[in-house]
This record gives C-alpha cells, structure tokens and sequence, in this order.
C-alpha cells in the first residue's frame, strides 16, 4: 500500500496559499484517479483507489501544518504503511516559484509539517515532492506562506502542479527513483 500525503491547512482561508501546494496536487491526483478525498479519519480527509493491483491512499491531514505528523502517524499504523511507502507533497519557499524537486530523504529544509512528520515517524527516509513557492521578503515568513501567491507566481506555481501530478503518476507507474530521474532534469 501507498500513502501520498498532500500538506496544508483546512478550510477555505487557506484555499490556494503557498502553504497549500501539497492539497492542490492531492487534487489534481484524485481527479485523474476519478475519486474524491472526502472520508473523514485519522485527523485527515482521504480516497483510496488501485493502481497496478496496489492500494493507493491520498491523504489529506486536517491538524493544521505544524501537526501534520500526528494524522500521518495515525493513518501509517491503522493501515500499517512503511515510511518506505510514504510520499509527501508540500511547498518550499527555498525553491522558485514554479520549480518542483523531488528526494528521497533528507532534512525538512525548515518546513514545520515535514518536520513534524519526520520527528512523529521517528525517520527522515521519507520520500517528497517540493513545490516551489519562491523567497518571502525578510522577515514575512509566515505571512507570506499563508498569502495567495502574485498572478505572476501563480503563472509559474500552476504547471509545477501539474507537473508533481505527473510524477506522482509515474512513482505508481515505475518508482521513485525513476520519477527523480525525469523530473529532477535540470531541477525542474
């Protein structure tokens, strides 16, 4: 079993801010998936469906970022899911606007969601897909996660999403590393 975690805050406030990359790819996927992330568990929205014979789950949590891992660590132990098996969605402000990274491992670059996971889940081997957001100005970091992004970022953000989609869709199809190996190219 799968689990693809897309992060973000609840309710319409926070609809398309920089802090919501990870539920706007989670929706581009169940689209394409034809199904709709609407059963309430786990302190989370989520669908499942199969692809390739293999059950997929797409997880939104609902805890607010800063407690994504909570929801996450329960959803991984009711269906007894490995961190090898998860991947998270979220944004980055380290990246440009529009630019998607994918990794396998590693620190949570100051993302308080990933981090959160990472201490819940006891591991920093847990698969991700950065979506670029672009840099705040000094010092607004917070606000500016949680603000909608310029028409001009939005411009360069709406492919990315697309394009994390996209390698979601080939990580089903043929694994993490080859997904890394086309959408990495030259950083996209």
């Amino acid at each position: 079993m799968k689990l693809i975690v897309g992060l973000g805050n609840p309710g319409k406030k926070y609809d398309k801010t920089r802090h919501n990359m990870g539920f706007l790819v989670l929706d581009l996927l169940a689209e394409w998936a034809k199904v709709d992330i609407d059963k309430n568990d786990f302190k989370g929205k989520f669908a499942r469906f199969k692809r390739n014979d293999e059950d997929v789950v797409l997880f939104k949590p609902e805890t607010y970022m800063n407690l994504s891992g909570e929801a996450v660590l329960a959803i991984t132990q009711f269906f007894k899911i490995d961190a090898d098996d998860i991947v998270v969605v979220l944004d980055d402000i380290a990246l440009d606007a529009g630019r998607i990274r994918l990794r396998e491992k590693g620190s949570s670059g100051g993302q308080k969601g990933l981090q959160n996971i990472i201490t819940l889940l006891h591991t920093n081997e847990i698969k991700r897909i950065r979506i670029g957001t672009g840099e705040p100005p000094v010092g607004e970091i917070v606000d500016y996660v949680l603000s909608k992004p310029s028409k001009e970022d939005w411009d360069k953000i709406s492919p990315a999403l697309i394009k994390a989609r996209d390698a979601l869709i080939d990580y089903l199809d043929f694994g993490f590393s080859e997904a890394m190996n086309k959408f990495n190219k030259g950083d996209s």
